[in-house]
């Protein structure tokens, strides 16, 4: 008789004993777990793993479904693999690049003879529901990396074998379909009958892959116009085709052969004239008199203002910053939460009133005394500070909510500017693996979380829910109100940012419910060839986060 090992379940709360080689697939179906929408992945000690895995030792073990972040993860890379089993099995040749995420779904680049049309994408989607209607298993693979590069170069996957190559990994894990083969640096679902809701239609020139909502799992996420956002990714994606850096695995090898400062220096520079044109912009409107500078967390808006600043001087104005930091409502006064703990991230945790009749009374010429908030006793305190526009003067107001309508009530549409500024990550892992946005971000804060608020990585990410919640609710909703909206990724830093990130993952411990986000991080970070940071300029936007900038904060 075989041996039996215990496994701890979170979901139940109970203790079960399995034999050696169970897997996490069984160990659902045996507990019987009520999950209407099944189990897509579990944590197993805080890792997140496929229903694949195969227990030999005692483990703790909670399962995950669609309604977590890292469920649906799983779910939707499975998605991917159909769709593109989907192309192989109807357009041999065809190249399939999911590209952007837009519109509460995924823009898919298809490059076909004759282009993307309906018809195209209706026998796409009917081969997609014929997969997953043909209960098809995921298999999981793993064998000598040059078998895996071998096989991926077969099948035209140029990308997969950069990526593979540049690694140095002496074993590597992919996927099978039937008889179509890729790799995904995340688990995938067991089965295609899994898979009980997706959407395909025509968007733009190409496809949008469309997933459950998490919230409510039994519908679609809704659709949202997103053109300016759309237009920022793709004239992103054609600056880094010019430059033959789109994947990962192009940038190794870029930095392999000594290409790294030519990066450097081509995005910098990228950036910079952006901001000189939105300068040029600004500076030709004489109607103009307030700049709003809105963005989620992380996002490097405070460098792009100071930046901003700088250009707009060169243009013979006089940048005047307002903090919306100072016009806080006394402590007492913040709303609160559904856990009655103080929501800062809400828009009434601001002195809205006075904001907006301050600025009015800027713009109409008149002199204002600004607040000055006292974060330790949390009290609005008056500042001392006299302020009036001059002939040549511009205000400059940077916050979350800066796009909020709320904040410049009374003030005249043409007296504005909006800029929505995002870290919207610039590269792809390969053609079939995106990087999401919000890791971006949540590696810069890490960053700088720990190197200027002396906070852990652990506390960085048990906050990023709340965070992210916030910006879902007061920031996301106003982007596409902005005139202009500004990518502040830089397409060298995850690989900048990787030597300083990845030792504060590497303390978060695995008994830590943030330990299965750290250890994600982690490996994803082990993907990039690190490069040194002293090529950066000192007024990189990077710096903000890294340290060693000119400006001051």
């Amino acid at each position: 008789m075989g041996k039996n090992i215990t496994i701890r379940c979170k979901n139940t709360g109970r203790s079960y004993r399995v034999p050696i080689g169970y897997n996490l697939e069984e160990l659902y179906e045996m507990i019987d777990l009520d999950m209407p929408y099944g189990a897509t992945s579990a944590k197993v000690n805080n890792k997140v793993e496929g229903l694949h895995y195969m227990f030999f030792n005692d483990k703790d073990v909670e399962f995950l479904d669609i309604t977590s972040q890292s469920g649906l993860r799983t779910y939707t890379r499975s998605l991917f693999f159909v769709l593109y089993k989907a192309v192989r099995d109807l357009y041999a040749g065809a190249r399939l690049r999911i590209d952007t995420p837009v519109s509460n779904g995924y823009y898919c680049q298809l490059e076909i003879e004759g282009g993307v049309n309906p018809d195209v994408v209706g026998k796409l989607k009917h081969r997609m529901q014929e997969i997953v209607e043909a209960h098809m298993p995921f298999h999981r693979i793993t064998c000598p990396t040059d078998e895996a590069i071998s096989r991926f170069r077969t099948d035209g996957l140029s990308d997969k074998v950069r990526l593979l190559e540049s690694l140095g990994s002496l074993y590597t894990t992919y996927y099978t379909l039937d008889d179509t083969a890729d790799y995904f640096y995340g688990s995938l679902l067991v089965n295609t009958s899994q898979i009980y809701l997706f959407d395909l239609v025509s968007f733009g020139d190409g496809l949008l892959l469309r997933l459950p909502d998490p919230s409510n799992p039994a519908e679609l996420r809704p659709m949202v116009e997103q053109p300016k956002m759309f237009e920022v990714f793709r004239e992103q994606h054609r600056w880094n085709s010019i430059l033959g850096v789109t994947t990962i695995g192009d940038f190794n090898q870029a930095c392999d052969h000594g290409f790294t400062n030519d990066l450097i220096n081509v995005s910098e520079a990228l950036q910079e004239k952006k901001i000189s044109r939105i300068a040029d912009h600004i500076a030709a409107s004489p109607d103009i008199k307030v700049i709003l500078i809105a963005g989620p967390s992380s996002s490097g808006k405070t460098t792009f203002s100071k930046r901003l600043s700088v250009q707009l001087m060169a243009c013979g104005l006089k940048p005047v910053p307002i903090s919306t930091d100072d016009y806080f409502v006394d402590r007492e006064h913040t709303p609160r939460d559904e856990k009655g703990e103080y929501d800062f991230e809400h828009v009434k945790a601001m002195n809205i009133p006075l904001l907006t009749s301050q600025l009015n009374s800027l713009i109409h010429g008149e002199e204002v005394e600004p607040p000055r908030f006292d974060f330790e006793t949390g009290r609005s305190l008056p500042s001392g500070r006299k302020c009036r526009l001059g002939e040549h003067d511009i205000l400059i107001l940077e916050g979350i909510h800066a796009l909020n309508p709320m904040l410049t009530e009374g003030v005249d549409d043409k007296h504005k500017f909006r800029i929505y500024a995002s870290a919207l990550t610039s590269i792809m892992l390969d053609y079939h693996n995106y990087i999401p946005t919000t890791d971006n971000r949540l590696l810069r804060r890490i960053v700088r979380d720990h190197k200027y608020r002396a906070r852990s990585a652990q506390e960085t990410i048990r906050q990023w829910p709340s965070v992210r919640k916030g910006e879902e609710r007061w920031i996301f909703p106003y982007q596409e109100k902005a005139d202009v909206m500004v990518n502040t990724a830089l397409l060298f830093e995850l690989a900048a940012l990787r030597d300083q990130a990845l030792p504060l993952l590497e303390q978060v411990p695995e008994n830590a419910p943030e330990y299965s986000e750290a250890y994600r991080l982690r490996k994803f970070l082990h993907y990039l060839k690190p490069i040194s940071t002293h090529g950066l300029p000192p007024t990189s936007l990077l710096r903000e986060f890294l340290g060693g900038s000119t400006f001051k904060y």
